[in-house]
């Protein structure tokens, strides 16, 4: 298996465990940066959206509300349990003009130019080449269109997330992580160069800081199942995952955490008509 089939497979594997968690009401961040990002995109009503990375809707579904019946949105993921989630809340709102794929955002097979916009939240690092799936996204935004890119910024989820990795490290070394995929973009300088390596230049990039309450430490729990954390802490024994979750909230009371880190940056890039990499 390369590099790019062993992520997309560690990312379903992972995604697909956390959906018992990731609509947890906890986890309200996910829905409301993927609204964030719609909004940045001023979609016009008939407009074709296609979703990468969509996850349980957080993106897909206020997208198509903007769209109207008239317009289309695709969502894909490579989560299935994901998919069915979001699948689930667009038949509840009564919302058909959305299509569900569970596939790869690099194998959707669409033709140059196929939508208006085309938008990818925390899921372009998931790809070890984010250039070649920046590139690929770009290649179906229709000239004038757009493309969203949402990733996270700096010290994503701290203090929580550093006390998780220590305490992996303490119990399963092998499964430490020192590096999150995307430290490689999480500073607006980074995220530009990547886009302008895919052929891909925009000034409208936009760093948000921002913090999300927890109650207690459980909500913090409730947010590491729910999230990429899940893929780690599927692979712990019962013994070790239990030694694990105890740690976890014991360190967060001493240290009175209330809050953790959600820093996020917004690129939002327009196809010129005549040159495809114009700056926005």
């Amino acid at each position: 298996m390369n590099d790019l089939e062993e992520a997309k497979a560690r990312a379903a594997k992972a995604y697909n465990a956390a959906a018992d968690y990731f609509d947890h009401p906890v986890s309200s961040f996910w829905h409301g940066f993927g609204k964030q990002t719609v909004e940045r995109l001023d979609l016009l009503p008939g407009e074709r959206v296609l979703d990468v990375c969509s996850g349980s809707g957080g993106s897909a579904l206020p997208a198509a509300e903007r769209v109207g019946p008239k317009g289309k949105v695709v969502a894909a993921d490579l989560a299935e349990n994901l998919i069915a989630l979001a699948r689930a809340k667009a038949n509840a709102r009564g919302l058909e003009n959305i299509e569900f794929r569970v596939d790869d955002m690099l194998a959707l097979g669409y033709p140059d130019a196929s939508f208006d916009a085309v938008v990818c939240v925390f899921g372009i690092f998931f790809v070890p080449d984010m250039a070649t799936a920046a590139r690929e996204l770009w290649r179906m935004v229709r000239p004038g269109g757009r493309l969203a890119i949402t990733t996270w910024g700096p010290n994503l989820f701290e203090p929580a997330n550093s006390v998780f990795w220590d305490l992996i490290r303490q119990e399963r070394p092998d499964l430490h992580r020192g590096f999150n995929p995307w430290d490689r973009i999480s500073e607006p300088s980074g995220l530009r160069d990547m886009l302008a390596d895919a052929g891909i230049h925009t000034e409208n990039i936009v760093a948000e800081p921002g913090t999300h309450p927890l109650n207690a430490p459980d909500d913090w729990w409730a947010i590491a199942m729910g999230s990429g954390y899940r893929g780690t802490l599927e692979q712990l024994d019962a013994e070790t995952f239990a030694r694990v979750r105890e740690g976890h909230l014991s360190r967060l009371r001493q240290e009175r955490v209330g809050a953790i880190e959600t820093n996020v940056i917004y690129a939002v890039a327009t196809k010129g008509n005549t040159d495809h990499s114009r700056m926005n």
